[in-house]
Protein backbone atom coordinates (compact mmCIF):
# COMPACT_ATOMS: atom_id res chain seq x y z
CA UNK A 1 0.00 0.00 0.00
CA UNK A 2 1.05 3.28 -0.49
CA UNK A 3 0.19 6.73 1.78
CA UNK A 4 0.87 10.29 1.35
CA UNK A 5 0.81 12.99 3.68
CA UNK A 6 1.71 16.66 4.30
CA UNK A 7 4.71 18.14 6.66
CA UNK A 8 4.89 20.91 8.03
CA UNK A 9 8.43 22.53 9.19
CA UNK A 10 11.04 25.09 10.32
CA UNK A 11 14.33 24.65 8.57
CA UNK A 12 16.34 26.16 10.41
CA UNK A 13 17.90 23.70 12.36
CA UNK A 14 18.36 20.75 9.50
CA UNK A 15 20.37 20.49 6.55
CA UNK A 16 17.76 20.59 4.22
CA UNK A 17 15.02 18.22 3.54
CA UNK A 18 16.72 15.75 1.78
CA UNK A 19 18.78 13.16 3.23
CA UNK A 20 22.71 14.31 2.80
CA UNK A 21 25.37 11.44 1.77
CA UNK A 22 29.13 10.88 1.50
CA UNK A 23 30.52 8.27 0.32
CA UNK A 24 27.25 6.51 0.24
CA UNK A 25 26.45 6.64 3.71
CA UNK A 26 23.87 8.82 5.39
CA UNK A 27 25.69 11.82 7.18
CA UNK A 28 24.82 11.55 10.91
CA UNK A 29 25.72 14.90 12.12
CA UNK A 30 23.92 16.29 9.52
CA UNK A 31 20.36 15.93 10.47
CA UNK A 32 17.68 16.48 7.54
CA UNK A 33 13.78 16.26 7.53
CA UNK A 34 13.46 13.70 5.74
CA UNK A 35 15.75 11.67 7.75
CA UNK A 36 14.10 12.67 11.63
CA UNK A 37 10.73 11.73 9.51
CA UNK A 38 11.68 8.54 8.40
CA UNK A 39 13.12 7.30 11.80
CA UNK A 40 9.84 8.97 13.62
CA UNK A 41 7.65 6.35 11.17
CA UNK A 42 9.80 3.66 11.70
CA UNK A 43 9.64 3.90 15.28
CA UNK A 44 5.48 4.10 15.47
CA UNK A 45 5.45 0.84 12.70
CA UNK A 46 7.40 -0.86 15.19
CA UNK A 47 10.34 -1.72 12.53
CA UNK A 48 13.96 -1.26 13.22
CA UNK A 49 15.47 2.23 12.54
CA UNK A 50 18.51 1.41 10.68
CA UNK A 51 21.20 3.52 8.73
CA UNK A 52 19.27 4.64 5.35
CA UNK A 53 20.24 1.86 2.61
CA UNK A 54 18.46 -0.43 4.92
CA UNK A 55 16.06 1.36 6.73
CA UNK A 56 11.85 -0.54 5.58
CA UNK A 57 10.40 2.50 5.00
CA UNK A 58 11.76 5.62 2.89
CA UNK A 59 9.70 8.59 1.73
CA UNK A 60 9.92 10.32 -1.05
CA UNK A 61 9.39 13.90 -1.42
CA UNK A 62 7.46 16.67 -4.02
CA UNK A 63 10.70 18.49 -4.27
CA UNK A 64 13.74 18.98 -2.25
CA UNK A 65 14.18 22.38 0.12
CA UNK A 66 17.83 23.78 0.97
CA UNK A 67 19.15 24.37 4.79
CA UNK A 68 17.20 26.90 6.29
CA UNK A 69 13.87 26.96 4.11
CA UNK A 70 10.59 25.73 5.86
CA UNK A 71 7.41 24.64 4.16
CA UNK A 72 4.00 24.09 5.35
CA UNK A 73 2.77 22.32 2.78
CA UNK A 74 5.21 20.01 1.49
CA UNK A 75 4.10 16.32 0.39
CA UNK A 76 5.46 13.11 0.36
CA UNK A 77 4.61 9.09 -0.37
CA UNK A 78 5.94 5.62 1.21
CA UNK A 79 5.33 2.38 0.54
CA UNK A 80 3.76 0.47 3.69
CA UNK A 81 2.41 -3.24 3.88
CA UNK A 82 0.09 -3.11 6.54
CA UNK A 83 -3.45 -0.87 6.83
CA UNK A 84 -2.38 2.53 8.80
CA UNK A 85 -5.40 4.17 10.71
CA UNK A 86 -4.18 7.90 10.22
CA UNK A 87 -5.49 9.54 13.68
CA UNK A 88 -3.62 7.22 15.59
CA UNK A 89 -0.51 7.29 12.98
CA UNK A 90 -0.50 11.31 12.69
CA UNK A 91 -0.61 11.51 16.68
CA UNK A 92 2.13 8.91 17.15
CA UNK A 93 4.47 10.32 14.84
CA UNK A 94 3.95 14.00 16.07
CA UNK A 95 4.47 12.68 19.17
CA UNK A 96 7.93 11.68 18.95
CA UNK A 97 9.18 14.44 16.24
CA UNK A 98 11.02 17.17 17.25
CA UNK A 99 8.69 20.53 17.85
CA UNK A 100 9.79 22.46 14.47
CA UNK A 101 8.18 19.48 12.52
CA UNK A 102 4.61 18.01 11.86
CA UNK A 103 2.50 16.28 10.35
CA UNK A 104 -0.81 15.91 8.68
CA UNK A 105 -3.47 14.51 6.51
CA UNK A 106 -2.24 10.99 5.67
CA UNK A 107 -4.50 9.35 3.09
CA UNK A 108 -3.94 5.71 1.39
CA UNK A 109 -2.72 6.75 -2.55
CA UNK A 110 -3.00 4.92 -5.91
CA UNK A 111 0.27 3.22 -6.70
CA UNK A 112 0.17 5.26 -10.19
CA UNK A 113 1.02 8.36 -7.37
CA UNK A 114 4.22 9.89 -6.95
CA UNK A 115 4.47 13.05 -4.76
CA UNK A 116 7.31 14.31 -6.95
CA UNK A 117 6.05 13.40 -10.36
CA UNK A 118 2.61 13.34 -9.72
CA UNK A 119 2.64 17.24 -8.98
CA UNK A 120 1.03 19.96 -10.94
CA UNK A 121 1.68 23.32 -9.06
CA UNK A 122 4.11 24.11 -6.44
CA UNK A 123 3.49 27.60 -4.57
CA UNK A 124 6.50 29.37 -2.99
CA UNK A 125 6.45 32.51 -0.61
CA UNK A 126 9.67 34.70 0.19
CA UNK A 127 9.59 37.15 2.75
CA UNK A 128 11.17 40.10 4.22
CA UNK A 129 11.35 42.97 6.09
CA UNK A 130 11.58 46.47 4.74
CA UNK A 131 12.48 48.82 7.06
CA UNK A 132 15.47 50.78 8.16
CA UNK A 133 15.58 49.53 11.97
CA UNK A 134 15.02 45.98 13.05
CA UNK A 135 12.99 44.63 15.38
CA UNK A 136 12.71 41.96 18.24
CA UNK A 137 9.98 39.99 16.19
CA UNK A 138 11.92 40.09 13.27
CA UNK A 139 13.47 36.46 13.74
CA UNK A 140 15.48 35.24 11.04
CA UNK A 141 13.93 37.02 8.17
CA UNK A 142 16.06 39.59 5.84
CA UNK A 143 15.73 43.27 6.55
CA UNK A 144 15.98 45.97 3.36
CA UNK A 145 16.75 49.26 4.74
CA UNK A 146 16.43 50.99 1.83
CA UNK A 147 12.49 51.94 0.03
CA UNK A 148 11.29 49.85 -2.21
CA UNK A 149 8.88 50.25 -5.24
CA UNK A 150 6.36 47.77 -5.12
CA UNK A 151 5.00 48.81 -8.58
CA UNK A 152 8.01 47.89 -10.09
CA UNK A 153 8.82 45.33 -8.18
CA UNK A 154 5.70 43.80 -9.67
CA UNK A 155 6.40 44.81 -12.92
CA UNK A 156 9.07 42.94 -12.78
CA UNK A 157 8.32 39.95 -11.77
CA UNK A 158 5.54 40.18 -14.97
CA UNK A 159 8.40 39.31 -16.97
CA UNK A 160 8.85 35.39 -15.48
CA UNK A 161 5.21 34.67 -16.25
CA UNK A 162 4.56 32.02 -18.86
CA UNK A 163 7.21 29.42 -20.00
CA UNK A 164 10.67 30.46 -19.86
CA UNK A 165 14.34 29.15 -20.35
CA UNK A 166 14.83 29.86 -16.56
CA UNK A 167 19.17 29.03 -16.81
CA UNK A 168 19.76 32.52 -15.46
CA UNK A 169 17.94 31.84 -12.14
CA UNK A 170 19.51 28.04 -11.47
CA UNK A 171 22.56 27.50 -9.28
CA UNK A 172 25.04 25.05 -10.29
CA UNK A 173 23.56 22.32 -8.24
CA UNK A 174 20.53 22.10 -10.24
CA UNK A 175 20.83 18.05 -10.97
CA UNK A 176 18.06 18.25 -13.86
CA UNK A 177 19.06 19.26 -17.31
CA UNK A 178 15.84 21.19 -18.16
CA UNK A 179 15.79 24.86 -17.35
CA UNK A 180 12.23 25.32 -19.01
CA UNK A 181 9.65 26.44 -16.33
CA UNK A 182 5.84 27.74 -16.40
CA UNK A 183 4.99 30.62 -14.00
CA UNK A 184 1.52 31.18 -13.19
CA UNK A 185 2.11 33.57 -10.64
CA UNK A 186 4.23 36.18 -9.30
CA UNK A 187 2.48 39.03 -7.12
CA UNK A 188 4.49 40.81 -4.72
CA UNK A 189 2.64 42.96 -1.44
CA UNK A 190 3.02 44.41 1.46
CA UNK A 191 2.14 43.12 5.07
CA UNK A 192 1.35 44.70 8.26
CA UNK A 193 4.76 45.18 10.17
CA UNK A 194 6.11 46.35 7.21
CA UNK A 195 6.59 42.42 6.01
CA UNK A 196 6.91 42.47 2.39
CA UNK A 197 6.11 39.01 0.39
CA UNK A 198 6.65 37.54 -2.89
CA UNK A 199 4.60 34.70 -3.89
CA UNK A 200 5.55 32.41 -7.50
CA UNK A 201 3.28 29.56 -8.51
CA UNK A 202 5.30 27.52 -11.02
CA UNK A 203 5.14 23.70 -12.06
CA UNK A 204 8.61 23.13 -10.89
CA UNK A 205 11.65 25.19 -10.09
CA UNK A 206 14.85 24.78 -10.40
CA UNK A 207 17.65 24.88 -7.76
CA UNK A 208 17.48 28.33 -5.90
CA UNK A 209 15.54 29.74 -8.56
CA UNK A 210 13.31 31.58 -6.14
CA UNK A 211 16.11 32.72 -3.96
CA UNK A 212 17.59 33.62 -7.06
CA UNK A 213 14.57 35.69 -8.80
CA UNK A 214 14.26 37.54 -5.22
CA UNK A 215 18.20 38.24 -5.46
CA UNK A 216 17.10 39.98 -8.96
CA UNK A 217 14.13 42.26 -7.51
CA UNK A 218 16.17 43.63 -4.93
CA UNK A 219 19.19 44.16 -7.19
CA UNK A 220 17.14 45.95 -9.61
CA UNK A 221 15.39 48.00 -6.18
CA UNK A 222 18.81 48.94 -4.65
CA UNK A 223 20.24 50.16 -8.02
CA UNK A 224 17.08 52.08 -9.01
CA UNK A 225 16.77 49.92 -12.31
CA UNK A 226 14.26 49.58 -14.88
CA UNK A 227 11.93 46.68 -14.42
CA UNK A 228 13.01 45.35 -17.92
CA UNK A 229 16.25 44.46 -16.21
CA UNK A 230 14.63 41.57 -15.32
CA UNK A 231 13.66 40.59 -19.18
CA UNK A 232 17.21 40.94 -20.42
CA UNK A 233 18.39 38.90 -17.25
CA UNK A 234 15.65 36.26 -18.08
CA UNK A 235 16.55 36.66 -22.15
CA UNK A 236 20.69 35.72 -21.36
CA UNK A 237 20.10 32.87 -19.96
CA UNK A 238 23.19 33.20 -17.96
CA UNK A 239 23.59 32.98 -14.43
CA UNK A 240 25.83 35.61 -13.88
CA UNK A 241 23.57 38.33 -15.46
CA UNK A 242 20.87 37.78 -12.47
CA UNK A 243 21.23 38.72 -8.54
CA UNK A 244 22.61 36.93 -5.60
CA UNK A 245 21.03 34.05 -4.56
CA UNK A 246 19.34 35.39 -1.45
CA UNK A 247 19.20 34.01 2.29
CA UNK A 248 17.25 30.93 2.78
CA UNK A 249 15.64 32.50 5.73
CA UNK A 250 12.04 33.42 4.54
CA UNK A 251 11.21 31.15 1.72
CA UNK A 252 8.59 28.62 2.69
CA UNK A 253 6.99 25.91 0.34
CA UNK A 254 3.19 26.90 0.81
CA UNK A 255 1.17 24.08 -0.78
CA UNK A 256 1.68 21.46 -3.53
CA UNK A 257 -1.40 21.09 -5.74
CA UNK A 258 -1.92 17.21 -7.96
Amino acid sequence: MKYALKVRYIGKNYHGSQIQFENGEEIANKPTIQGILEKAICTVTGDKVTEYNKRPIKTVFSGRTDKGVNAKGQVLHFKYDKPIVASKFVYSVNEILPPDISIRDLIEVDESFHAQKSAKRRYYRYEFVNRRNKDAFDGDLMRIKYEINLERMQKSLNYILGEHDFSSFKSSGTLNPSTVCFIEKAECKKLEDDRVVIDIIGNRFLYNMVRTIVGTLLEIEGHNLTSEHMKNVLEAKDRRKAGQTISPYGLTLLEVQY
